[in-house]
């Protein structure tokens, strides 16, 4: 068979894209039973409960911000997740943290993006231990129409090339573009409850897509 110049190019297009790379299929994080790839204080603060990561305690006031880790780093990707976070004595949050850092001073923080959750910061993106600011909140209002208080809800984050996008039970909250070269967008996916509060926050259907990276 006999291919122009034009319909080869289209058909190498097709096949092949234009250079970035194919998008992953989305994976699981957590496999329902084990803590496996992911690190963290599972002595006193996370383990696993009827087929979910677990965090605080309601209990006791937990001390600390505690965050359970990603053994890897991620850059361009799409994480979808549910989240419930529950109690009612001191401070009550949550959160996810991506292209962060651990740091060792102290040990058990982490620098970086956090996709925040809690009363006053709903589905808004801080800047944990680094500019420590809301960067892009929604519409306070608005936001408690969509947010399942005491129950399951579904997050979503798109980072993609310096773009953060959020998402909270199907409705968009933030859309976010890094104007700091220098901040990274690279780097480790983490799992938080915050100190200071009798807290509890449960995780379960984690999954990652990673995108391709940008050329």
């Amino acid at each position: 068979m006999k291919l122009t110049l034009t319909a080869f190019s289209f058909i190498s297009f097709a096949l092949f894209g234009c250079g970035e790379g194919p998008v992953d299929s989305p994976v699981s994080l957590f496999d329902g039973q084990s803590l496996s790839g992911w690190q963290g204080d599972t002595l006193d603060t996370w383990r696993v409960e009827d087929g979910m990561i677990v965090g605080g305690s309601l209990v006791e006031t937990v001390p600390n911000n505690e965050f359970l880790v990603t053994d890897r780093s991620y850059e361009n990707f799409i994480i979808t997740l549910k989240i419930k976070l529950t109690g009612d004595e001191g401070f009550i949050n949550s959160g996810v943290q991506f292209h962060s850092k651990r740091l060792t001073n102290p040990a058990y923080e982490m620098e970086g993006y956090q996709a925040d959750w809690g009363g006053g910061y709903w589905a808004s993106l801080y800047d944990e231990s680094r500019r420590n600011l809301t960067l892009s909140a929604p519409d306070s209002t608005q936001v408690m129409k969509w947010v399942n208080l005491d129950d399951w809800n579904d997050y979503k984050v798109h980072a993609e090339n310096g773009r953060i996008q959020l998402f909270i039970n199907g409705h968009q909250t933030v859309d976010y573009t890094e104007e700091d070269k220098s901040i990274s967008q690279s780097g480790l996916i983490g799992l938080q409850i915050h100190g200071g509060g009798k807290a509890q926050v449960a995780f379960k259907d984690i999954f990652i897509e990673e995108l391709p990276q940008k050329e």
